[in-house]
C-alpha cells in the first residue's frame, strides 16, 4: 500500500525516526482540503512513546476540523535541526513522514495530558502551563494521528 522508500541508502531506522518525533516541535500535517486540494499546516506535536501516537492541539473549528471530518488520511513531516560535520558547509538532516489516520480526542483527561506535554516542549514555567490550561483549555481541541507507516531518512544538503 506505501511505497517504499527509493533512496533505501539514506533511509534511518524505525528507532532513529521515533527519536526525531520525540524531540523535534512542530512539523507540517497535510490533510484532504477544501475541493480535493492539499491543505498543509505547521504545527506543534507531541510524540507518546506509550502508545506510538502524534498528538497536536488546536481550534475547535475550521479548516483543519472540517478536513479531518471530511477525510482522516493525513501525512505529517518533520525534521531536526541538522548537523554539519567538521570542515564542511552542507547540513545533514533527518526527516520522518508518516502516514495514517487522524481522529479528534474526546477524553479530556487524555486532552488535558496532551495540552501539558505540548507546554513543556516549550517552557518549564508551571505558572504558565496553570494559566493556559485554565484559561485556553475549554477552547481546545486536542488530535491524534495513530501511524500506519512511517519512514525516516537522512540527507546531505550538498
Amino acid at each position: 500500500m506505501f511505497r517504499p522508500m527509493r533512496r533505501i541508502k539514506q533511509q534511518i531506522s524505525d528507532a532513529e525516526c521515533v527519536e526525531v518525533l520525540k524531540n523535534t516541535k512542530r512539523g507540517v500535517l497535510s490533510l484532504m482540503g477544501d475541493d480535493g486540494y492539499p491543505y498543509g499546516i505547521p504545527i506543534d506535536h507531541w510524540y507518546c512513546e506509550e502508545d506510538g501516537k502524534i498528538y497536536f492541539h488546536g481550534a475547535k473549528e475550521g479548516h483543519k476540523i472540517d478536513s479531518i471530518r471530511r477525510c482522516d488520511k493525513v501525512s505529517y513531516c518533520t525534521y531536526d535541526e541538522g548537523y554539519r560535520r567538521e570542515g564542511e558547509w552542507a547540513l545533514n538532516i533527518r526527516s520522518v513522514i508518516v502516514f495514517g489516520r487522524i481522529s479528534l480526542v474526546e477524553d479530556e483527561e487524555l486532552a488535558r495530558r496532551i495540552c501539558t506535554e505540548l507546554t513543556r516542549k516549550f517552557t518549564d514555567d508551571e505558572e504558565y502551563l496553570a494559566k493556559e490550561l485554565r484559561n485556553a483549555f475549554p477552547r481546545v481541541q486536542c488530535l491524534a494521528i495513530t501511524p500506519k507507516h512511517m519512514t525516516g531518512k537522512l540527507v546531505n544538503e550538498s
